[in-house]
């Protein structure tokens, strides 16, 4: 991808400029997508980049920049630019290629698939979604491919190379009855090849999505207030992502931004709650097989038992909290320093049933479905919409309900959670910060929130 000569003399001059440590990223990616709106081609996108991004470390500053200019004269040019330091810096080891366990092999290349298969699959999807009701008005269904070819290198020998092949599928469906139109969408993904989209239960994707649609385009509007809420598992677990997990990120923790900074050792749930980011999970969409700090990534257990256990770091959040790297540093590309991010976040499944979750709610609501929502990482104050929810009306599933709204912080909803169920579920998802749009995975077993604000009309 670079020449490892023009890789080692950036890091040379680098180091010779003052710096503590030297970094190069280089990475060229390639991607595809196709849209079908009610039964028609909407968009046909492909498109490839290249870039390289160096960063130097002088104690606890970091600069960083990027070109798109892969000539040796640009490259050390930027990084002469770069350089803020004066004194005599110290020298860089060789490098050495990393070894690199791949987890998650491509079974079927993209490439190899002709356009008009991926054209076919839409086609089948979108008359799926409109057999499940005359109600319908509308169908999406998109495809989309990506790949990422990597190389990390750095001044203390590291040479780490890894190609990431993403997919993805995209299905909306929009259903009227007598009180306006419903959306209901489902995107599941995988860090894997097009052997994905031939695996999918086509005919399970499009009625759950109609349904969904259906369903809600028929529901009532629920009456707001502070009561029990049982939390669907899958998607669910977007407000544990979002209200706890972005604020235990050494990104946030480091600035003194996170409700949750200086609290490892204590309890912030109850015991029966143990929250897990694992980026080793085979082919799971937030997975890699090094990240974009050129490390093995791991299974690090945030939270155990309800005791604070660590957070999720990178070069910079780890040596500045003081605790290991959890090999969680990710970049959306060349264009961004990497940071401490979520990779395959979830709670982990508990001993509580279904039927015992909802049997023990008076009067409460069942949240199926969240859909989007946001989030104030430094208070954890959130608010999501309820895409899918029903009453619960002494211990029933009673009629579906739209509009609800869950309102809360997520540090004090985690210990109201009472009961956690044993049917986990991860979902795929993107999620932006300081360093861009990664793909990552939520997820949970169907959970008990005792009590949290859901609004309503």
């Amino acid at each position: 991808m670079l020449p490892r000569t023009t890789v080692q003399k950036i890091l040379d001059l680098g180091l010779s400029r003052g710096a503590d440590f030297a970094e190069v990223f280089a990475e060229e990616s390639e991607s595809a997508s196709v849209e079908l709106l009610n039964r028609k081609i909407d968009r046909i996108h492909s498109g490839n980049s290249f870039g390289v991004g160096v960063r130097l470390l002088v104690g606890d500053d970091s600069f960083y920049g990027y070109s798109s200019d892969e000539s040796e004269a640009a490259l050390l040019q930027l990084t002469e630019n770069l350089a803020r330091a004066s004194r005599e810096g110290g020298a860089v080891a060789p490098l050495e290629p990393a070894p690199i366990e791949d987890r998650h092999p491509v079974l079927v290349d993209p490439a190899t698939v002709p356009k008009r298969e991926r054209l076919e699959l839409l086609r089948q999807l979108d008359g799926l979604v409109r057999d499940t009701s005359e109600a319908i008005l509308q169908v999406g269904a998109s495809v989309s491919e990506k790949k990422r070819s990597v190389l990390i290198a750095n001044s203390e020998g590291l040479w780490a190379e890894d190609s990431r092949q993403y997919s993805r599928m995209r299905l909306s469906a929009i259903a009227e009855k007598e009180d306006g139109p419903q959306t209901a969408a489902e995107s599941p993904g995988v860090l894997g090849g097009y052997e994905f989209f031939r695996g999918l239960d086509l005919a399970e994707l499009a009625q759950d999505t109609g349904r969904r649609a259906v369903v809600m385009a028929g529901a009532g509007y629920i009456d707001g207030g502070t009561m029990p809420v049982v939390l669907g598992n899958g998607f669910g677990g977007v407000i544990f992502h979002e209200a706890c997990g972005h604020p235990l990120e050494t990104e946030a923790v480091r600035k003194d931004a996170s409700p949750f900074a200086g609290k490892i050792g204590e309890a912030v749930a109850q015991p029966i709650l143990t929250a897990i980011d694992d980026g080793t999970l085979a082919s799971h969409w937030g997975s890699y097989n090094v990240d974009d700090e050129g490390l093995p990534p791991q299974r690090t257990v945030l939270i155990q038992d309800g005791i604070l256990q660590t957070y999720m770091s990178d070069r910079i959040g780890a040596r500045q909290v003081g605790i290991a790297r959890t090999g969680s540093a990710r970049r959306e590309s060349y264009k961004f320093a990497p940071v401490s991010r979520m990779r395959n976040t979830y709670i982990d499944r508990g001993a509580n049933t279904f039927d015992e979750m909802i049997g023990s709610v008076d009067f409460g609501l069942y949240a199926k479905k969240l859909g989007g929502g946001s989030v104030d990482p430094a208070t954890g104050e959130f608010n999501f919409a309820v895409q899918e929810g029903y009453v619960i009306r002494k211990g029933k599933l009673a009629e579906p309900v739209r509009g609800a709204t869950l309102i809360g912080k997520g540090q004090e909803v985690l210990p109201l959670i009472s009961m956690i169920g044993d049917d986990l579920e991860l979902a795929a998802g993107m999620c932006g910060a300081s360093s861009g749009w990664v793909p990552t995975t939520v997820g949970q077993p169907t959970l008990k929130i005792d009590r949290i604000l859901v609004g309503g009309r």
